[in-house]
């Protein structure tokens, strides 16, 4: 599963077979935390993450929102900033 950013501990990473994988959503690991967030909405799919963390995923999900429905689109994956 390629990594897509790393900030403040955090880990985004996303599957290559979206359509193995609906709905769109990336997987943030923290510490021994894990959730899957669907990317459109917000909504954690399964997992979870504290809180703080989640507000930093969900910041850095609307900073980067169009390039994550291209990637899982296109399955062109790239590095995507860090939330700073």
């Amino acid at each position: 599963m390629p990594v897509l950013s790393r900030f403040y501990g955090i880990v985004i990473r996303m599957y290559f077979l979206q359509h193995e994988h609906n709905p769109p959503h990336i997987h943030a690991i923290y510490n021994d935390d894990v959730a899957a967030v669907d990317f459109m909405t917000g909504e954690v799919l399964d997992g979870f993450l504290p809180p703080k963390a989640l507000a930093m995923v969900h910041e850095w999900i609307e900073m980067n929102k169009q390039d994550l429905k291209e990637i899982w689109d296109t399955q062109e994956f790239k590095k995507l900033p860090p939330l700073e």
